[in-house]
C-alpha cells in the first residue's frame, strides 16, 4: 500500500462539516448541524440570499437531533445530559436571537416527539415518563407556551403508540405474557383489542402511522418477510400495499402530511432501494435516482411537498445533500458532508454471502484495502450492534479506516439481523454466544478458505452487541483471534438484563425470550457470558466505555477488565465521563480510534498514524 496515502483519523472520525440537513416548512430556509467553536450546533441558511447563522450556541452537550415546528418560526431540539438518554425538548427561534426554552422536565425524564402536523403548527405530540420511569405517557405540547396536556395515561403497559393527522392517539401495543404483543385501536371513541401478534412475528412487525381512518403497519403475520399493510379501522379490511419474497421492508415509509395517498417505502436488499406507491411520484424517484449512483434517502420536505431534501451516500463517498424541486425537476447539490474525505482513494464495499455450518445462508459485506492483492491479509471482523439491526451498503467510517490501514473488513449479518424475514430473526432465539456467534466464526473461516485472510492475523471489533460478540469471540473461540476491540459491550448477560433502563420494562418478556431469564436461566446465561469464560481468553483487548451508558452499564466493562487483569491478560480500558452508549463527541471518538489505530497495528501489523 505504499502508493495509497494514510488518511488522517480526523477525516474519518472528526465531526462532519455538515450533517442532518432539513428544509423549513415554508421552503425559505435550510437547517443543518455544523461545528460552532468546536461544538456541534444547529445552523440556518437563507436559500435566497445564502446568509447563514448559528441558532444554538451549545458548548457542553452538543446538539444533533432536531426538527422544525410546523409554524416555521421555531426549531425543536432534543438533548440529554452526557449520554444518559433522558432527552429534554427545547424550543428556539429559528433566527437564534432568543434563549432556548426548556419545554420538558430538567432531569431524569425522557421526552421525545411522536407526531406533528401542519394543521397544528404550534403543537406536537410527545411521550414522556415523568409519572413512572418505566412507562411512557402521551402529552400534547404547545411549543410556544410550553403547556402540556395529558392525552393518554399509560396504565396498560403500552410499548408503542400511533397518532393520526389530528394528533389523536389512535393505536397502541401492549406486551403479551406468552410472547408477542396485542394491538389496540380507537373505534367509535373507545380503544378496543384488534388482534395479537405472536412472538414469532414481534421483531418483524411494527405499527407506523395512521391517516384518514386507516392504520399503516409493516407485518410478517401470515408470511415470512413483512409487508406494508393498510388497515381500515372502520371495516377492519386489510390491503397489502407492498411486499418482497426475500427481504423485509424497511421502516422508511414516506407519507407527507399533505399527500393524498402513501408515497413510498424503502427496502434494503444488498443496497437500499425504494418501492414507489404513488404513481404521481414515479418520475420524481426516477429523476432523483439519476443524480448519483449511490443510495438515497428522503430527509425532509417543505409543507407544500414541493421541495425535497435528499441525501445520497455511496460506499466511497460521504453524504451528499441535494435540494430537489418537484415542479421544475431540478436538483441542486447543497453540501458534501466530508469534502476532505473524497480527496482520497476509498475501498469498495462488496456484498457477499456464504453458508453457515447448519446450512443457513448468511449475507454480509467485505471491504478490501486499496492497492493490494486480496491474499493472506490481516482481517478485522466488524460486528454490528442491536443485534436486531443489520449492516447496509454505504459509507462506513470504521470500515474505510480499517481498509486504509491495510485490513480486510468483514461485516456479517448473522442470524437475528433484521431484513431477511422472521425465520432468520427467530433462528437467533436464545443464541447469543451460540449460533449467532457461529455465523461470525463461519464467516471468518470462509475468508480463510478463500485465501483472503491470514489465519494468524485476525481481530474482532464492535460496539454494543458487537462489543459482546467481540468478548464472546475471544472467549469462546480463542484460537481464532489475535486481539479484540470492544466498545460498550455486555460481558455478563445476567447483570446486563437486570440493569436495563426502566423505560425498557415493557420489552422485558421479549428480552427474556430472545436472550434468557436472569433467574430461571442463570446457568444457561452464565455459559453464554464472556465473563464466566474469562479463563479461556488469551489475547489482548482494548475496551471503551461511556460512564453514563444507560443501556450497557459501565460495570459490564469494569468487571471483565478486572477479571482480565487478575489473569495477567493485557487489557487497555478507557472510560469517557461525558458519554453514554457510544462516542458522540469528536474529541472522544478521536481519542479512542487513535488508541485503536495503534492497538491494531501492534497486534496485526497494519499501518497507523
Amino acid at each position: 500500500m505504499r502508493d495509497v496515502p494514510l488518511i488522517p483519523l480526523e477525516v474519518f472520525f472528526g465531526d462532519a462539516k455538515v450533517a442532518n440537513v432539513k428544509v423549513s416548512p415554508d421552503g425559505r430556509f435550510i437547517s443543518f448541524v455544523a461545528p460552532l467553536e468546536g461544538f456541534k450546533n444547529i445552523w440556518v441558511q437563507d436559500l435566497k440570499t445564502g446568509e447563514k447563522w448559528p441558532v444554538t450556541k451549545e458548548k457542553g452537550r452538543e446538539v444533533f437531533w432536531y426538527q422544525w415546528a410546523w409554524n416555521g418560526e421555531q426549531i425543536l431540539y432534543f438533548q440529554d445530559i452526557d449520554g444518559d438518554e433522558n432527552f429534554r425538548i427545547f424550543a428556539i427561534d429559528y433566527r437564534g436571537e432568543s434563549e432556548p426554552k426548556l419545554l420538558t422536565p430538567e432531569k431524569d425524564v425522557q421526552a421525545l416527539p411522536i407526531r406533528s402536523h401542519p394543521d397544528f403548527p404550534d403543537e406536537v405530540l410527545i411521550h414522556m415518563n415523568e409519572r413512572d420511569r418505566s412507562l411512557m405517557d402521551i402529552f400534547r405540547l404547545n411549543t410556544r407556551t410550553g403547556k402540556l396536556e395529558l392525552v393518554f395515561e399509560n396504565t396498560v403497559n403500552a410499548m408503542s403508540f400511533v397518532a393520526d393527522e389530528k394528533l389523536d392517539l389512535v393505536a397502541y401495543t401492549t406486551p403479551l405474557e406468552e410472547g408477542g404483543f396485542a394491538v389496540y385501536a380507537k373505534r367509535n371513541g373507545q380503544f378496543e383489542h384488534l388482534f395479537d401478534v405472536s412472538q414469532d412475528d414481534e421483531l418483524a412487525t411494527s405499527l407506523i402511522t395512521a391517516r384518514n381512518g386507516k392504520l399503516y403497519m409493516v407485518s410478517s403475520v401470515g408470511r415470512n418477510t413483512n409487508a406494508l399493510i393498510e388497515l381500515d379501522l372502520e371495516s377492519l379490511q386489510e390491503k397489502v400495499l407492498a411486499s418482497d419474497n426475500e427481504y423485509d421492508l424497511h421502516f422508511d415509509f414516506l407519507f407527507h402530511p399533505k399527500a393524498k395517498r402513501p408515497e413510498a417505502i424503502s427496502i434494503v436488499r444488498d443496497k437500499l432501494e425504494w418501492i414507489v406507491l404513488d404513481p404521481d411520484l414515479e418520475d420524481d424517484f426516477r429523476r432523483i435516482g439519476e443524480l448519483e449512483s449511490g443510495s438515497f434517502k428522503d430527509v425532509s420536505r417543505d409543507g407544500a411537498n414541493k421541495l425535497w431534501l435528499i441525501m445520497f451516500e455511496g460506499d466511497r463517498q460521504s453524504m451528499h445533500y441535494y435540494l430537489y424541486d418537484r415542479e421544475t425537476k431540478d436538483a441542486k447539490l447543497l453540501f458534501v458532508a466530508r469534502p476532505e474525505l473524497e480527496k482520497y482513494p476509498l475501498a469498495e464495499m462488496k456484498p457477499i454471502k456464504y453458508t453457515a455450518r447448519d446450512g443457513l445462508t448468511i449475507h454480509g459485506y467485505l471491504t478490501l484495502p486499496v492497492g493490494v492483492e486480496p491474499k493472506n491479509l490481516p482481517v478485522v471482523v466488524l460486528v454490528h450492534g442491536g443485534p436486531w439491526w443489520r449492516d447496509v451498503w454505504g459509507y462506513d467510517p470504521i470500515a474505510q479506516w480499517l481498509a486504509n490501514r491495510g485490513y480486510a473488513v468483514l461485516q456479517v449479518n448473522f442470524r437475528g439481523s433484521t431484513g431477511y424475514g422472521k425465520k432468520f430473526i427467530n433462528a437467533a432465539m436464545r443464541e447469543w454466544g451460540g449460533k449467532m456467534q457461529d455465523d461470525i466464526t463461519d464467516g471468518v473461516k470462509w475468508l480463510i478458505n478463500q485465501g483472503i485472510a491470514d489465519p494468524k492475523r485476525i481481530a474482532i471489533m464492535g460496539g454494543s452487541y458487537g462489543g459482546y460478540a467481540t468478548l464472546a469471540g475471544v472467549a469462546f473461540t480463542p484460537e481464532l483471534y489475535r486481539c479484540g476491540v470492544d466498545i460498550v459491550g455486555p460481558s455478563n448477560l445476567i447483570t446486563f438484563i437486570k440493569s436495563i433502563p426502566p423505560y425498557w420494562k415493557p420489552y422485558l418478556n421479549m428480552i427474556y425470550r430472545h436472550i434468557g431469564h436472569p433467574e430461571k436461566d442463570e446457568e444457561f446465561l452464565k455459559s453464554r457470558s464472556p465473563l464466566f469464560s474469562v479463563d479461556k481468553i488469551r489475547v489482548p483487548l482494548l475496551i471503551g466505555q461511556g460512564k453514563n451508558d444507560p443501556r450497557v452499564k459501565r460495570t459490564e466493562s469494569l468487571q471483565i477488565v478486572e477479571a482480565l487483569k487478575k489473569r495477567g491478560i493485557p487489557v487497555e480500558y478507557v472510560e469517557y465521563p461525558d458519554e453514554g452508549h457510544g462516542l458522540m463527541k469528536e474529541e472522544n471518538r478521536l481519542d479512542f480510534f487513535r488508541r485503536a489505530d495503534e492497538f491494531l497495528a501492534k497486534h496485526l501489523g497494519g499501518r497507523c498514524e
